[in-house]
């Protein structure tokens, strides 16, 4: 398949310069675990990934990706509870001191959970996407009362809602909460615009994003 021999050239391209390069970095991991300091939940979006745009060594960040950048609230129902496994693992086990929830600009999570509408596509047995975007039935209807529900002064809006949210659940979180009031983990949301190749981060006082230099 064409698509794989593309992928098998950014691995030699891995091979001959990247690994050699990193290669003391990856031995170093090996020996001592990995300790990220930071949880990243980001996009699965194919544009967006955290250690491209934060440009970092192995081992430096943890990250979770999934539709929206989502996280359900806590919850102790059965159930494979993937996001909240990961999350877990990173603050429990790894000790992370910082988790940042980042979405994105052109989301197509987001924009589906606000327009209710997923490309007329089908979805496919189980209903995992409407499911999974239900999750921001709450956060959309006050952008939609406010913004409409098209346009993309109403999509950044709901961008900006879903990493709101997002923090909102990670604080229903009982160890999450006790560790951020103890001042040992701290929550940060941030947006990252594809056009302009920026972060924006939230002010939670504020409730607004601003740019970062």
């Amino acid at each position: 398949m064409p698509e794989f021999a593309e992928l098998l050239k950014g691995y030699r391209r891995f091979r001959e310069g990247t690994y050699p390069r990193q290669r003391e970095r990856f031995e170093q991991t090996i020996n001592e675990g990995q300790k990220p300091k930071f949880l990243i939940i980001g996009c699965s979006d194919s544009r967006v990934d955290p250690a491209q745009i934060f440009d970092v060594d192995p081992g430096e960040i943890f990250v979770v990706r999934n539709v929206a950048a989502l996280v359900p609230p806590f919850e102790t129902t059965p159930g494979f509870h993937g996001v909240s496994a990961a999350v877990e693992f990173a603050v429990q086990m790894l000790e992370v001191k910082q988790i940042m929830v980042m979405g994105h600009g052109r989301c197509g999570g987001c924009a589906a959970a606000l327009s209710q509408s997923f490309n007329s596509k089908p979805m496919g047995e189980g209903g995992f996407i409407a499911n999974w975007i239900n999750l921001l039935s709450e956060a959309r209807e006050p952008v939609a009362h406010q913004h409409g529900t098209s346009g993309r002064e109403a999509e950044l809006a709901m961008e900006f809602a879903a990493i709101q949210l997002s923090l909102s659940n990670l604080r229903s979180f009982p160890w999450i909460a006790e560790k951020e009031k103890a001042g040992t983990l701290k929550l940060r949301g941030a947006h990252f615009s594809i056009g302009e190749g920026m972060l924006y981060s939230l002010d939670e006082d504020k409730g607004e994003f601003f740019p970062e230099d």
